[in-house]
């Protein structure tokens, strides 16, 4: 068996500090609280030290902690696989309910464009600029206007996408450098999710097609226009276990020992268990109390980390 879990957590739980009240962790102050996924963490560690005290049977048993799961599932994509040698199911903490239990998941894209416009003053000569505030506004809107931001449904097909990163040229601080010029240059990162792989090809050439669109629309005084770098790439692969999978009848066992009711889900979330199920070891997510995750109101509920 394998237990994995990642130890990253998101940027928004930077200086936090945990504290109990009642009968949950919480913040202090205006931070997210890291459960997702410092729970999981917790829990590994508790089964290996609850196995190593009381002397407990079991068979061979792999803890697997990855890093960088919050930024594209990196670190399982790259591990070593020989970690899953002779693994043939695993167990991955990583949400809220135990009694969920997470056996399917979206698969995701990754894309980048860069919008290279042309400064000059705003005040004297706007019409000498191309502006590519301008430009990044006018395909977001596009693309929001045929259905394509945010929850996707087109027919029988679902997905989700985003405009995540909204920068200048380092692609991490503010576009443009006062509001007197004509912005030059900005740079979005966002995804795209769903089921099916080609659906999210689909929604991602949506968003290709409206930065080009938008790039022949914004022109200076003598017709030039924005250059466009547009990027992607697949993130991570779907995955959907069957429900006779030995990995899911274990996982419901587990949860009926302790008076549980499991059920199973499809996620629109992408757990590292996409990339071990890709590497043929079937993966059953389960929960351990994080609510809220990725905002200021994070909490953990201590009963259900319990449980999980």
């Amino acid at each position: 068996l394998a237990f994995a879990t990642h130890m990253d957590v998101v940027p928004l739980c930077a200086a936090a500090k945990p504290k109990r009240s009642g009968k949950r962790i919480v913040g202090e102050g205006t931070t997210a609280l890291g459960g997702d996924n410092r729970t999981g963490c917790a829990v590994l560690v508790t089964l290996a030290q609850t196995l190593l005290k009381h002397n407990l049977p079991h068979p061979p048993i792999t803890l697997i902690f990855t890093v960088r799961e919050e930024s594209g599932l990196q670190g399982a994509r790259f591990m070593d696989k020989e970690i899953l040698k002779g693994v043939t199911m695993c167990f991955n903490v990583d949400s809220k309910i135990p009694a969920d239990l997470i056996t399917g998941a979206v698969g995701a894209e990754r894309w980048d464009v860069e919008i290279l416009g042309k400064a000059a003053h705003a005040g004297v000569a706007p019409e000498k600029g191309i502006s590519s505030t301008l430009v990044a506004a006018l395909a977001l809107a596009e693309v929001r206007r045929g259905g394509w931001f945010g929850k996707v449904v087109k027919g029988k097909q679902r997905g989700t996408s985003n405009a995540g990163i909204f920068a200048g040229k380092d692609k991490i601080s503010a576009a443009g450098n006062a509001t007197n010029v004509v912005t030059d240059h900005v740079y979005i990162r966002g995804e795209t999710r769903s089921p099916e792989a080609k659906f999210a090809s689909a929604i991602t050439a949506a968003y290709k097609a409206a930065f080009v669109k938008a790039a022949k629309q914004v022109k200076d005084d003598k017709g030039g226009t924005a250059k466009l770098k547009f990027s992607s790439r697949a993130e991570y692969p779907s995955f959907n276990i069957k429900d006779s999978s030995p990995a899911v009848a274990h996982a419901k066992r587990a949860a009926l020992s302790i008076g549980l009711k499991p059920k199973t889900l499809f996620s629109n979330g992408g757990p590292d268990a996409n990339w071990f199920a890709k590497y043929g070891v079937p993966t059953v997510t389960i929960g351990a109390g994080q609510y809220e995750i990725h905002t200021v109101k994070e909490y953990v509920e201590l009963a259900e980390y319990a449980q999980g």
